[in-house]
């Protein structure tokens, strides 16, 4: 499958042992991981600026995350609205990068995903269950 990562997950999966990281070790070995410009964006500065994340560190998880698919930067923020406008751009670059799961802590994104018929959109314990079946 083709796994589209949000920020939140991603920020877990490297700064925190655990469900997040787990997940991440999963989808690198069995699956496709995505992610997009726009999240990267928002990666490092969440890792810098709010968690304090040493820049060369930082660095190296950016370069690590363009090894895998990268879907970039979308022209304009997903139709579909969302209350933070940050959403509407992670939303669009999943579509766009045409991934099976978008996994996000999101809760605004897990609430719309009725309204995304071609995008599973679903929380990193969500998928975790999913996995286990």
């Amino acid at each position: 499958m083709k796994i589209f990562a949000d920020t939140n997950v991603l920020v877990s999966a490297f700064t925190a042992r655990g469900l997040c990281a787990d997940l991440l070790e999963v989808i690198l070995a069995d699956h496709q991981l995505m992610t997009g410009e726009f999240v990267l964006q928002e990666l490092q500065r969440v890792l810098v600026e709010k968690l304090k994340v040493p820049e060369r560190s930082v660095s190296d998880v950016i370069q690590f995350l363009r090894m895998h698919y990268i879907e970039p930067m979308p022209d304009k923020p997903s139709v579909i609205k969302v209350s933070d406008e940050d959403d509407r751009w992670v939303l669009e670059s999943a579509i766009r990068a045409k991934a099976d799961i978008l996994v996000t802590g999101d809760k605004d994104l897990l609430t719309i995903s009725k309204k995304v018929s071609h995008l599973k959109i679903i929380s990193p314990r969500g998928f975790w269950e999913l996995l286990q079946k």
